[in-house]
């Protein structure tokens, strides 16, 4: 019988199935707090606000990669999977932040990116050193390019991030890349891969990591076999045949991860990121594999009560099915925040409306924040995880106005300056209502704020009953209280409301409208705006019990 291994730093309660219903807040190391007066966040500057990460009542905290980078694609290019970035911190900064955390029964959860490295990676350069054909080439996907001499790409697939997804070296062969030319995707084919992944996996555990997400999780097992198939990630539903994304055979690479996880006791929790149809995403959130996997509908949905009451059935049945629990989520370090998705009209192509500096169509800030409110005190009520993204619980907007030169995402590159990308939700949040960084550190930041973003500092919203902060932490409280089991009733309501019963008679209440209805009987726990006359406004949602 295998002895379980112990690492170094555990909470201060240990069940094991703390993630099925956790509120988990993702940290952006770079934009959260700056302790050294660099510009840029890092570990020491997250540990100084982890009182804060308790204040709001979250079970966990997501860090994005903190580890050495290049920064090619804000550290999701990896050189070194087992350090510290120094800009970030040592080793030391990052077990006393396990520890802080810890001392305050916060998870700490970690981004592991294990579809591609970046091209500093040792590996990388020791390939690009060898030949042909070498053992040091076989990490990665190096092929041979087409035409007569080997000068056109292997294939005419396409980067994440624009143009090929080939990239030619030196001696004249290609490897591959689904997203920057500097992340360089590793062969999952090749068994001294998954091996060095499992010793990573190991390796953070022991130092007391109880969790990780998994980064681009559908794309690990590629067929490479030719003549190359035509892939599109994005024609779904993908159904297990597209060449590169949500094949099958990645699911042996989790039951294998899934043995490592379980080598702990609590097992270490584990969440995909997948992007596939329901039906094939909770393949990877099964319990013989990572156990979650992010469900992104409501982050794709209009704020429309038969979209959100669609979804939310659709994925509690396939969870069930699966054996997990749902996730759920609104923001992240990929998207425009959903405080100003909601405030622009239905339909409206956000990268286009970047590109306009947030000019056109106009931007209803106060229907977005008051839409936003709504929709994440629906998603707290839901069964399952719901993931938060730093600074959403100050009710921030996309950042729009960031000058062309300081632009810093791969996809403002690569696609000829036609897309902004992510810059505009990655800017450091606020946390004092002056200074020259809004409190974030003792300088300028490494993206530069707006010149309002003091209103909605911590500071600012601390101790203001009707302010989002005060929202977020009266929800999370109550949502401990209240949060028993994974079930759900769905209650007669009216056109453009979504009601629903959970445990003891707990009642969530959304008024998707724009007219008032009236508010159900019961004590009302928390709402996401006033309440008058015994009337739920439009746009608005209340807890009931």
């Amino acid at each position: 019988m295998s002895t379980l291994r112990t690492p170094a730093s555990t909470p201060r309660t240990t069940d094991p199935d703390w993630w099925r219903d956790a509120v988990v807040y993702q940290v952006y190391p770079r934009s959260f707090a700056d302790s050294d007066a660099d510009g840029l966040g890092d570990l020491a500057g997250i540990t100084s606000r982890v009182p804060y990460l308790a204040s709001l009542g979250v079970d966990a905290v997501w860090l994005s990669p903190f580890f050495p980078s290049p920064l090619a694609d804000g550290g999701y290019d990896v050189a070194d999977y087992r350090d510290v970035d120094r800009r970030f911190g040592t080793l030391d900064d990052f077990d006393a932040l396990v520890r802080a955390a810890h001392e305050h029964d916060i998870r700490v959860i970690v981004d592991i990116v294990p579809n591609h490295t970046s091209d500093e990676h040792a590996w990388f350069r020791q390939a690009l050193a060898a030949a042909p054909g070498s053992p040091e080439r076989a990490r990665y996907v190096f092929r041979d390019g087409a035409g007569v001499d080997g000068e056109l790409p292997p294939s005419d697939w396409v980067s994440n991030f624009g143009g090929s997804a080939w990239t030619r070296v030196a001696d004249g062969q290609w490897y591959l890349h689904l997203f920057a030319p500097e992340q360089p995707d590793l062969d999952w084919s090749n068994p001294e891969v998954r091996a060095d992944f499992e010793d990573t996996l190991r390796f953070w555990s022991d130092r007391g990591v109880d969790g990780f997400r998994v980064d681009v999780a559908h794309g690990l097992a590629k067929d490479l076999s030719t003549p190359y198939r035509p892939s599109d990630e994005h024609a779904l539903p993908l159904d297990g045949s597209d060449p590169l994304y949500d094949r099958d055979e990645v699911h042996e690479i989790f039951r294998a991860w899934r043995l490592v996880l379980d080598e702990y006791d609590p097992p270490r929790a584990a969440v995909a990121e997948a992007w596939a149809p329901g039906p094939r995403r909770v393949l990877y959130a099964r319990p013989s594999e990572l156990g979650q996997a992010f469900n992104f509908d409501l982050l794709e949905a209009p704020f429309d009560a038969t979209a959100f009451r669609e979804i939310v059935d659709r994925n509690l049945s396939a969870s069930a099915e699966s054996g997990a629990s749902s996730t759920w989520v609104l923001s992240n370090h990929d998207v425009v925040r959903h405080a100003t998705r909601y405030g622009l009209p239905d339909g409206t192509d956000t990268d286009a409306w970047l590109m306009t500096d947030g000019t056109a169509p106009a931007l209803d800030r106060t229907k977005g924040l008051r839409r936003a409110r709504a929709a994440t005190l629906l998603m707290l009520a839901l069964p399952g995880s719901s993931y938060v993204y730093q600074g959403e619980e100050l009710g921030l907007e996309e950042s729009v106005a960031i000058p062309h030169e300081l632009l810093q995402d791969p996809k403002w590159i690569r696609t000829g300056h036609t897309v902004k990308g992510r810059d505009g939700c990655r800017v450091p949040i606020p946390w004092t209502t002056s200074g020259p960084s809004f409190g974030f550190g003792a300088v300028a930041p490494h993206l530069p704020q707006p010149a309002d973003f003091g209103a909605s500092s911590v500071e600012a919203e601390d101790g203001d009953p009707a302010s989002t902060l005060s929202l977020y932490r009266a929800a999370t409280a109550a949502r401990r209280d209240l949060q028993r089991g994974e079930d759900l009733i769905w209650l007669d309501s009216p056109a453009g409301v979504v009601a629903f019963a959970r445990h003891d008679g707990w009642r969530s209440v959304t008024n998707f409208g724009t007219e008032p209805v009236p508010l159900p009987d019961g004590e009302v726990v928390v709402a996401s705006g006033p309440l008058a006359d015994g009337l739920l406004p439009g746009e608005t949602t209340v807890w009931l019990r």
